[in-house]
């Protein structure tokens, strides 16, 4: 679920508004042993077990007493463990793409990419994404930034209750959460393609943190359907999914401001979701030869 779907619009940017959210990894160390830790004497060491029966047929002659005595067994070592530990590089910032030569075509579908898929409720980011990423001739992860909010059970901040700071702070952790998955995967060669309402006027919900999670090289598309797609789509919707039309019509019109940011805007209003997401990869091509200014 996008924080913009079956939620409502946030409020236009205070400055000091929200609280800053910190996040930083406690270290388990578990504590030292402590051998004198049993009181009491030592205990008695159980015998040795008796020696194995051996057939009289196979038994060797008693060694002479001066004899030096006879090596002990060694078993062969064991053979390598076929699903031991893997290494993974660590995650970077995502650079921007090189560009080809100019003679070549920059082909997407064959390429690792980091895409940020933008649009308003009902806009069908989700379900482009995810055909985009099914599609793929090479490995790509969909990563959902509402998807991964709802992964706080108990006392989760749901946005139809109201903007405040408790939703707003989970929302930036989100997002953080989505750049490092993001990051991960593309250091380790799997695509990604992420998807979020974010609003051209809304510092909180902006571009900035997408760019600083994630890195330059992210190449953001805006989906942007008309706005009776959207309204037709958002009654189609159930549960904390569905929004009211006033409010699915105010998301809409703030979305409009990406027109004259210079990032590219794919209008899918008579698009099926598998020409949308050929509409996608030619505008992507188009990234890769001249990344946007953003």
């Amino acid at each position: 679920m996008q924080h913009a779907v079956g939620s409502p619009l946030p409020p236009p940017h205070q400055p000091g508004h929200g609280p800053a959210v910190g996040w930083s990894p406690a270290a388990h160390h578990p504590g030292p042993q402590h051998p004198g830790a049993h009181q009491g004497s030592a205990p008695v060491p159980p015998p040795p077990p008796a020696p194995g029966f051996v057939p009289p047929s196979h038994q060797h002659p008693p060694q002479h007493p001066s004899a030096p005595p006879a090596p002990p067994h060694l078993s062969a070592p064991p053979a390598p463990d076929t699903t031991g530990h893997v290494p993974l590089p660590p995650g970077g910032p995502v650079g921007v793409p090189s560009t080809p030569p100019a003679a070549v075509t920059p082909d997407p579908t064959s390429t690792t990419l980091a895409v940020l898929l933008i649009g308003p409720a009902g806009a069908g980011k989700t379900s482009v994404a995810k055909y985009w990423a099914d599609h793929r001739r090479v490995p790509t992860a969909h990563i959902s930034l509402d998807d991964v909010r709802e992964w706080v059970r108990s006392g989760f901040a749901d946005p139809q209750s109201g903007w405040n700071d408790h939703s707003e702070a989970q929302y930036r952790l989100a997002r953080r959460t989505c750049g490092f998955a993001a990051r991960n995967f593309l250091a380790n060669g799997i695509s990604c393609i992420l998807d979020d309402a974010v609003f051209p006027d809304r510092p909180v919900v902006g571009l900035g943190g997408w760019k600083r999670h994630v890195g330059p090289g992210l190449l953001p598309v805006v989906l942007l359907p008309g706005l009776e797609i959207v309204l037709e789509r958002n009654a189609e919707r159930s549960g904390n999914r569905r929004l009211t039309d006033e409010e699915v019509a105010r998301i809409h019109g703030r979305m409009a401001g990406w027109y004259g940011s210079g990032l590219p805007i794919i209008d899918n209003s008579q698009l099926d979701v598998p020409q949308t997401a050929q509409v996608l990869d030619d505008v992507l091509a188009r990234s890769i030869a001249s990344p946007p200014s953003w």
